[in-house]
């Protein structure tokens, strides 16, 4: 008999399909919040325009439209105190070193400082929170991210943009629930409809296994991006775990004939698709269309693949096409398995040289029970 192929589940390869939603920090590096609150500081201070390598002073600042229009906080007058200059200047430069333990003194001695305003207290913490992800201790940006937004001394742009790294920073960090409560707030409050926030808050919610609620989401996002790929393995990851097979399949298809799927793995995940719904032949078509193209190359998850195709049609009584399944997948096969099943098909389709050729490739190889390979070559 055959050794039995284990054929790829659905929610085996929702696991390997993953979620892409994770993004970057928002304002995580001095060319972002460093550079802009630089120059919006200095002005307001009345240094009247930015340092060297800035592109915007404040006029430019003053025209440059707001990233939450539809916000519904009043955004608050960002303003230092003369009394706090010197120590946000130390705290910008050691961030221009990248001095990260030097901000995050400073931001901490600011925040002490007796009668300090919420905007300075807000900016210090900030500016803790940006070095602390710097330094990857994003438990301590977490908290100090936090501080930023409740101190409330930031402009909308960056109160908004600070919750929203907090609430990335939350989901890195697998505290699903809090960053849910964080995306939610941040969501209700700037009336925000941008697509990849949305996405993330999706990727979240499938973070939680709510991913009947994250594929809605999805599927909603993709009908208005139709070509963001990053939208559609989401949404497929996001219908798979939640059990809607044939929606994801859907959804690949529609991609497939865009020409959108141009990875192995997301070719991948079609053909799977076709064959956890046991649609061999369109499976097959897949894989042969792939590999003419070039996107699929050989290896042993290609030769897996074709096991499963020639586990089918041998199951199916079609030996020519079990035959040729298996002579694709043998050589490129990580241990000999594949070859000692076509041994055993050739052999029972009459073609003994063949079947001892096969069973020599098999041992050559290693196969788990050599005395099957054997039993070929003594016949």
């Amino acid at each position: 008999m055959l050794q039995p192929m284990h054929r790829p589940l659905a929610i085996a390869l929702t696991a390997a399909l993953g979620l892409l939603t994770v993004a970057p920090l928002v304002h995580a590096d001095p060319q972002s919040t460093a550079r802009e609150e630089r120059a919006k500081r200095q002005a307001e201070l009345g240094h009247g325009k930015a340092a060297s390598g800035d592109k915007a002073g404040k006029g430019d600042a003053e025209k440059k439209p707001p990233l939450y229009p539809n916000a519904t906080r009043q955004s608050p007058e960002a303003k230092a105190s003369p009394k706090t200059i010197k120590s946000l200047q130390a705290m910008q430069e050691h961030y221009e070193k990248e001095d990260w333990a030097g901000v995050i003194t400073t931001a901490d001695q600011i925040a002490a400082m007796p009668a300090i305003g919420a905007y300075e207290k807000s900016f210090a913490y900030s500016m803790a929170g940006n070095a602390a992800a710097n330094m990857n201790d994003q438990n301590k940006a977490a908290e100090y991210f936090g501080k930023a937004i409740d101190a409330n001394g930031l402009d909308n742009d960056g109160h908004y943009s600070t919750m929203y790294n907090l609430s990335i920073i939350q989901y890195g960090e697998e505290k699903y629930a809090d960053a849910l409560a964080t995306m939610d707030r941040f969501l209700a409050e700037t009336k925000s409809e941008k697509p990849e926030q949305l996405a993330f808050r999706a990727g979240v919610l499938a973070g939680l296994n709510r991913n009947d609620e994250a594929a809605a989401i999805y599927k909603d996002l993709i009908a208005k991006n139709p070509t963001d790929k990053r939208l559609l393995m989401n949404g497929v990851a996001a219908l798979q775990g939640a059990e809607k097979f044939d929606d994801a399949n859907k959804l690949l298809e529609q991609a497939y004939q865009r020409g959108m799927l141009t990875e192995p793995r997301e070719l991948r995940a079609l053909y799977i698709g076709y064959m956890n719904a046991q649609r061999w032949q369109e499976a097959q078509k897949t894989i042969e269309d792939g590999v003419t193209k070039g996107i699929l190359q050989p290896g042993p998850d290609l030769a897996r693949d074709y096991q499963i195709l020639a586990q089918t049609a041998y199951s199916n009584d079609n030996m020519p096409l079990a035959i040729e399944m298996y002579k694709r997948a043998a050589p490129m096969a990580a241990d000999g398995e594949a070859y000692l099943n076509l041994a055993k098909v050739l052999d029972m389709d009459g073609k003994k040289a063949e079947a001892k050729a096969a069973a020599k490739s098999a041992l050559d190889k290693g196969v788990k029970k050599p005395e099957d390979a054997k039993r070929i070559l003594a016949r």
